[in-house]
């Protein structure tokens, strides 16, 4: 399962904020490095909820389709956004086993 959340950006590209849905509201560190998996950023609302693997996939394509920028955390994230061509595995990133990307199309 995954949150997605979409922030609509005047003027310029929305980003879209995914995670494994696990890893939210947790904090990774690794020497002077952090990765802060914020609730408001990447769930958005308090009311949205998890959505399936099929859904998030559908959503990451269209919003590729869009230019959107994105903001990718987890394993399984990182695994659908190789699949709708957004990131490469060469571009991402580890900080205390959790794999990110961040994307500018």
């Amino acid at each position: 399962m995954f949150y997605i959340n979409i922030i609509k950006v005047e003027r310029t590209r929305d980003v879209v904020a995914i995670c494994d849905a696990e890893l939210l509201g947790q904090i990774f560190e690794e020497d002077k490095k952090q990765l802060n998996v914020k609730e408001s950023f990447y769930r958005g609302k308090e009311d949205n909820e998890s959505i399936s693997e099929e859904k998030a996939l559908e959503i990451l394509k269209d919003m590729k389709a869009e230019d959107a920028t994105f903001n990718i955390v987890g394993e399984n994230s990182i695994e659908l956004a190789i699949q709708a061509s957004i990131i490469d595995k060469n571009s991402v990133g580890e900080i205390n086993g959790v794999k990110f990307g961040l994307v500018l199309l």
